[in-house]
């Protein structure tokens, strides 16, 4: 069942993983992230893979009914100094912000929150950052917050209409 329950965890498993998590550089904890995403978007009932190697800009594939997506995941530990909103740096190791040649979407999970953002390229591509401030009526980010949907077979569907032909 596509976006069906999820497998609940506890509060005290999420506090551990924090308390692992702040303990990893940013390279592992991005790992660290990106299997997170893969558990989460395989209890929402997408199919996932990992591709082999480090060569292309997204991190994980993910299929919706018949339709593939490229992932890119971050992720981000804390809030900012003295802010009160999360810094997503959503650019590539060589600083290149991203396109929509090179991923459909970009996923940022927030450690401190168990949260995710499902963000389409178009909202990130060629920023650097966004700042994300969970709960926040105000911000325009926050109905990407848990939008797994936007990765669903229809969302797809609307993709191809949309497009133009040939």
């Amino acid at each position: 069942m596509f976006l069906g329950s999820t497998l609940s965890m506890s509060e005290e498993t999420l506090l551990n993983e924090l308390l692992h998590a702040v303990k990893l550089d940013g390279k592992h904890r991005g790992e660290l992230a990106e299997l997170a995403f893969m558990r989460k978007a395989a209890t929402l009932g997408f199919a996932v893979a990992k591709p082999w190697g480090e060569s292309d800009r997204y991190d994980v594939i993910v299929r919706a009914g018949k339709v593939f997506w490229r992932v890119q995941v971050k992720s981000v530990l804390a809030m900012a100094p003295a802010k009160r909103h999360y810094r997503v740096k959503v650019t590539g190791s060589c600083k290149s912000t991203y396109t929509a040649d090179e991923i459909d979407f970009l996923v940022a999970y927030i450690f401190a929150e168990d949260s995710w953002y499902v963000f389409p390229v178009a909202v990130v591509e060629n920023r650097k950052v966004v700042c994300i401030t969970p709960g926040s009526k105000r911000s325009p980010l926050e109905r990407y917050r848990e939008a797994w949907t936007l990765m669903g077979p229809t969302a797809a569907n609307a993709v191809a209409c949309a497009a133009p032909g040939p």
